[in-house]
């Protein structure tokens, strides 16, 4: 996969703060960029990086969520990933990454 400058970007942005919370980026490149994209989307137009995953149509900024969600801790203890799947603890990052069909396989 050929990745822009901007798609380096979104995704550093992503990975910087997921490194904040003890996190990792989905082994997937491909759903990375795509929610990582998303967020940067939702920032160019509202101002503030919207959950693409969680968000009405149209975003609703009085009720939508600013990722990472307040859902988030949930969702890790839960799945090991958030509701997007942007974001994973370490382990269930390992344990996705040697899943048949993972990361464009």
């Amino acid at each position: 996969m050929e990745l822009t400058d901007t798609d380096r970007a979104n995704i550093e942005r992503a990975r910087k703060v997921g490194a904040g919370l003890g996190l990792v980026l989905n082994p997937d490149t491909a759903r990375t960029l795509k929610v990582a994209t998303l967020l940067a989307r939702n920032f160019a137009e509202f101002g503030k990086y919207y959950c693409p995953c969680k968000q009405s149509h149209p975003l609703d900024p009085a009720k939508d969520v600013v990722c990472p969600c307040p859902t988030l801790k949930d969702e890790l203890a839960k799945d090991g990933h958030c509701f997007c799947r942007l974001y994973y603890t370490p382990e269930a990052a390992a344990r996705a990454q040697s899943e048949p069909g993972c990361c464009g396989r």
